[in-house]
C-alpha cells in the first residue's frame, strides 16, 4: 500500500534522532550525509511529492513543510539538502499539467518529467545548480551558457553553492543562451556524467555537512533535457511561482530554530539552571517566537497548496522566508546566551546550530531582499518590476 502523507511524517519523526546523532560527526568532517540519505530513502521520502499514479506519496507543499521541519530539528543541514532535491521535485510534480501546456510543454516534456520523477521515487537525488561566484543566486546575470547543437544543447560553465555536489543522479543548471542577442535563460536537467566536475571549495561557517561544492559543466544534454521542452522560462516560474526558491527554506530554518530551542531546554536542565528567571524567560521568548513562525511558514504552504502564483499567495511566501530566517538567528544566538560559555565549545548541539542557524538570512532569497520585495508591494507597486536590481 502506497505510504500516506501522514506515514511520511511518522517517517520523518521516526529518523530525526538518528539524524541528530550523525549531525556533530558530520558537521565537524563537513562530508555529505550518505547515512541520513540513506535513511530517507528507506523512508520514501525522495519521492514524497511524486504523484500516486507513479508510485509516489502525492503530497502537497503543506506536508513537505511539515516533514522538512522535522528533518531540521534533527539536522538542518541535511535538510537544507533535501529541500534542494524537494525544491525540483516538488516543482515539476505540482505545476499543473494545462499551466506546463500554456506555457509551452509538448508531450514529449511530461514524458521527461515523469521520468524524472520515477527515478525520485526509486531514489534518485536531484541536487540545484543555480549560484554562480560572479552573480550569486541571480538566475538572469548567469554566465553558465546553451547553445543548440544537433543532437540536443551543450552546456558550459561552472556552478557554487552546489549542495550534494558530486553526489546528485541529477543537476537542475540554470543556463542563458550563448547568443548574445537572445535574453533567454532556461533550466536543464543534466545528468550526472564525465560532463559534470567537482570542485571541492566547501568549508563553511555552518550548514558544513551540506557539501556545497562548486561543479564545473561541459556536457551535451538530449533535447528532452530542457525544462519544459521551451527556451526563457527560468525567470517567468521564479517571478510567478516562487514558494520553491523561496518559502522551502523557511521550513528548514523553523526546524533549525526548534531544535536550539530543544537543545538548550535539555542544556538547561542538565546544568540546574532552570531556576535562573533570566534563563527561563529566554526560553519562553523563544517559544514564542519559534510558535509565530511555524504559524506563518504553515500559513504560506496553506495558500500555496490552494492557489499557487497569487499576489496575495507570493507574499505571504517572502513573509515566511523572511521571518524564518530571522527567527533561527535570534533564537539560536539567544539560547547559546541562556546555556552559557560551555554550549560554544566544538561538539556541543548549540555550537553547531548557532551556526547553521546564521545561514538563513543569507540564503536566497535574502532577508533584505525579502523586506524590500515586501516593502515595494506594501507601497502599491510591482516587486518583480519595480527593483532596482533584477531579484532573479
Amino acid at each position: 500500500m502506497t505510504p500516506s502523507p501522514g506515514d511520511a511524517l511518522t517517517s520523518a519523526q521516526r529518523i530525526k534522532p538518528r539524524l541528530a546523532a550523525r549531525a556533530e560527526q558530520y558537521d565537524r568532517s563537513g562530508q555529505f550525509p550518505v547515512d541520513d540519505f540513506e535513511d530517507l530513502r528507506r523512508a520514501e521520502l525522495m519521492g514524497l511529492m511524486v504523484p500516486v499514479r507513479l508510485g509516489g506519496i502525492g503530497a502537497g507543499f503543506a506536508d513537505y513543510v511539515q516533514v522538512a521541519m522535522t528533518l531540521a530539528e534533527g539536522n538542518g543541514a541535511t535538510a537544507l539538502v533535501y529541500n534542494m532535491h524537494s525544491s525540483i521535485i516538488g516543482g515539476l510534480a505540482t505545476t499543473p499539467d494545462d499551466m506546463a501546456r500554456a506555457m509551452g510543454a509538448d508531450e514529449g516534456f511530461f514524458v521527461a518529467r515523469d521520468q524524472w520523477l520515477k527515478a525520485a521515487q526509486n531514489g534518485a537525488f536531484f541536487a540545484v545548480a543555480m549560484s554562480e561566484r560572479s552573480s550569486g543566486s541571480r538566475i538572469s546575470a548567469a554566465c553558465t551558457t546553451y547553445e543548440k547543437v544537433h543532437d540536443g544543447y551543450r552546456i558550459k560553465g561552472s556552478k557554487t553553492f552546489v549542495s550534494g555536489a558530486g553526489f546528485g543522479d541529477f543537476y537542475l543548471i540554470a543556463a542563458r543562451n550563448a547568443n548574445e542577442d537572445s535574453p533567454d535563460v532556461s533550466h536543464f536537467m543534466v545528468p550526472d556524467g564525465d560532463g559534470v566536475g567537482v570542485e571541492k571549495t566547501w568549508d563553511s561557517l555552518g550548514m558544513r555537512a551540506t557539501g556545497s561544492h562548486d561543479i564545473h559543466i561541459d556536457t551535451v544534454v538530449a533535447e528532452d533535457a530542457l525544462i519544459g521542452a521551451m527556451e526563457g522560462l527560468a525567470l517567468p516560474l521564479a517571478m510567478l511561482m516562487p514558494q520553491w526558491l523561496v518559502a522551502s527554506y523557511s521550513a528548514v530554518y523553523v526546524g533549525v530554530a526548534q531544535s536550539a530551542v530543544d537543545a538548550a531546554a535539555e542544556h538547561v536542565a542538565k546544568r540546574e539552571l532552570a531556576h535562573l528567571p533570566s534563563v527561563r524567560a529566554r526560553i519562553g521568548r523563544a517559544d514564542a517566537a519559534v510558535h509565530a513562525a511555524r504559524l506563518t511558514v504553515n500559513e504560506a504552504a496553506r495558500q500555496v497548496d490552494a492557489a499557487p502564483g497569487t499576489a496575495e499567495t507570493n507574499r505571504s511566501v517572502y513573509r515566511a522566508k523572511l521571518l524564518a530566517g530571522q527567527t533561527a538567528m535570534d533564537v539560536a544566538a539567544s539560547m547559546l546566551e541562556a546555556a552559557g560559555t560551555s554550549a560554544t565549545r566544538k561538539g556541543h548541539p548549540l555550537e553547531r546550530i548557532y551556526r547553521d542557524a546564521r545561514c538563513g538570512s543569507l540564503q536566497p532569497a535574502t532577508s533584505d531582499v525579502c523586506a524590500d520585495w515586501l516593502g515595494i508591494s506594501v507601497l502599491g507597486g510591482d516587486p518583480e518590476l519595480d527593483a532596482t536590481v533584477s531579484r532573479w
